[in-house]
């Protein structure tokens, strides 16, 4: 028996604050890009690879976001969820990859400081912070709601504090020349990302390798169905995530001898859903107690 069937996934209210971000920063990315090469600064270059992961990351957002909100079909039972997983999976693969370059580079700079035009520097990292608050404004709101915002918001989090960097590093090199303040910036910007994206990686790896949600203790799951009236016993209670806001669980009870089964299964999806927020739930109702080491066995 089960309830909540419908496998589509909610939809996503935070796609125009997308567009928007995308087009600001995506609009920003190529003024960047020539100034780093026109200041010769490392640190800035270091910013406009962030904020051309941050056009990337935007773009798989709205991909996901569009194809999450296709319905379930024929092939895909339920639904396209788990594209927000792999948006941000994708969004951390890029930030691993743009902060290694940046940390080799860094390497090479401090060997042999290079000149850097300050003014300029200075100039183009304001406004790069700028475009970068705005983004983040309105990213902000869907930050919580699902793994595939969280990661476009990292990116544009993380980019606007090496804008800030940026900025304090163009000031120091101004005032005292010493050049090898660039490149520290550069490997401290990098190092700062790399644990904020692994984190990303390790919610977005759970989500696909159907991992217990964040903030769901399956063994208090599994004692909240034990100790409900009329359940003689729980087996094969598995409990994942069809996306980041979208838990699931199956569970197969063994009910004493005179339970409502039917009354009873209601009762507990009720209440799933009442203390987990877990609305896609399927509880098979047995009679007999299972016996065997399947009873419990991942399902194949």
């Amino acid at each position: 028996m089960g309830s909540g069937h419908d496998h589509g996934t909610a939809a996503i209210r935070h796609e125009k604050p997308l567009w928007w971000a995308l087009g600001l920063t995506g609009g920003f990315l190529i003024a960047e890009v020539i100034g780093a090469f026109l200041t010769n600064s490392l640190a800035l270059l270091s910013d406009a690879a962030h904020m051309g992961t941050d056009t990337v990351a935007l773009m798989i957002a709205l991909t996901a976001v569009r194809l999450s909100r296709r319905p379930a079909d024929a092939k895909r039972s339920f639904g396209y969820a788990r594209m927000e997983a792999m948006g941000a999976m994708a969004n951390g693969l890029m930030l691993f990859v743009v902060a290694g370059y940046i940390l080799y580079e860094a390497v090479g700079r401090f060997a042999k400081p290079a000149e850097i035009a300050t003014t300029g520097m200075l100039v183009i990292a304001s406004l790069g912070l700028a475009v970068n608050l705005i983004a983040m404004r309105l990213l902000r709101a869907g930050s919580g709601e699902s793994l595939n915002m969280k990661g476009a918001y990292l990116e544009v989090w993380s980019d606007m504090l090496g804008s800030v960097a940026v900025i304090a590093g163009a000031i120091a090199i101004r005032y005292t020349g010493w050049a090898w303040i660039d490149p520290v910036l550069a490997v401290l910007i990098g190092l700062w990302v790399l644990p904020r994206t692994w984190t990303l990686l390790r919610e977005a790896g759970n989500v696909l390798m159907e991992g217990v949600p964040k903030g769901i203790d399956l063994d208090a799951v599994r004692a909240l169905l034990a100790s409900t009236a009329g359940v003689a016993g729980v087996h094969d209670l598995h409990v994942w995530s069809l996306g980041s806001s979208t838990p699931a669980l199956t569970a197969h009870l063994v009910v004493a001898p005179g339970t409502d089964g039917e009354a009873l299964r209601r009762e507990l999806t009720k209440l799933l859903d009442e203390r987990y927020g877990i609305e896609h739930c399927t509880l098979q109702i047995e009679n007999e107690a299972c016996e065997g080491e399947a009873c419990d066995a991942p399902h194949a």
